[in-house]
C-alpha cells in the first residue's frame, strides 16, 4: 500500500474563532505561528512580586515633619520664656582672693569625681575610664561559649561582667549625689545636724 499524499503539500491550519478557542485549541497552534517562545518553566514562588504598601501609612512630609517642627517651635518659645522670667541659680562674681568651696560635678561625672577623692588623678581620670571602656568592649570576646545564642541566660559571663561595670558606676554616682555635702565632705543623707560632716 503506497502513500498517496504529495510530500510537497503542507497542512494548512485554519484560524480558530477567538470566541470559541479553548486551551486545547491554543496548544494545537504550531510553534511557528506563535509570537513567543517558551524558554523556561518558572515556578510561581520564584517570581519576584511587588508587595502592596500598607494602607495605614502617611508621607513624612508634611504629616510627620510639620508636627515635629511645631513641637520644636513650642519648646523653643517655652525655653525662651523661662530664660526671660526665671533667674538662673548663678553664684556671685568670681573673686581671685577667695578660693571657692569644692563644687559637685554634674551627675554624669560624679562617679569620676568620687574616684578622684580616693585615687591619684591619673588613675581616676585616665586609667579607670579607659579600663572600663576597653573592658566593656572586650566582653563579647571574653564570653566565647556560643556566639549565636540570643538569650541573656545563655551568655552568663557577659551579663555578669557588664552588670558589675554598671553597678560600680551607679554606686560611685549615688555616693557622690547623696553622701557628699558642702565642700565635698562625707555626710549622712537626709540628716541636717551640724555635727554630721566627715572629711575623707
Amino acid at each position: 500500500m503506497t502513500d498517496t499524499k504529495d510530500p510537497t503539500t503542507r497542512r494548512e491550519v485554519l484560524p480558530v474563532d477567538p470566541a470559541r478557542r479553548t486551551e486545547i485549541d491554543k496548544q494545537r497552534v504550531p510553534m511557528s505561528a506563535r509570537p513567543y517562545r517558551l524558554l523556561a518553566l518558572v515556578k510561581q514562588d520564584a517570581v519576584v512580586r511587588v508587595q502592596k504598601e500598607p494602607d495605614d501609612t502617611v508621607m513624612t512630609w508634611p504629616h510627620l515633619l510639620s508636627i515635629e517642627f511645631l513641637a520644636a517651635g513650642v519648646m523653643s518659645i517655652f525655653l525662651l520664656l523661662m530664660g526671660l522670667f526665671i533667674n538662673a541659680p548663678l553664684e556671685e562674681l568670681a573673686n581671685g582672693n577667695v578660693t571657692p568651696a569644692v563644687a559637685k560635678a554634674p551627675w554624669y561625672f560624679l562617679g569620676l569625681q568620687e574616684l578622684l577623692a580616693y585615687l591619684h588623678p591619673v588613675v581616676a581620670g585616665v586609667l579607670a575610664p579607659t579600663f572600663v571602656l576597653v573592658g566593656a568592649a572586650f566582653i563579647p570576646y571574653v564570653d566565647r561559649g556560643n556566639i549565636l545564642v540570643t538569650r541573656p541566660s545563655q551568655r552568663k559571663t557577659a551579663v555578669v561582667l557588664f552588670t558589675l561595670f554598671c553597678i560600680l558606676g551607679l554606686v560611685l554616682t549615688f555616693v557622690g549625689i547623696f553622701f557628699r555635702g558642702p565642700g565635698y565632705t562625707f555626710v549622712i543623707p537626709f540628716v541636717t545636724a551640724p555635727g554630721m560632716y566627715f572629711s575623707l
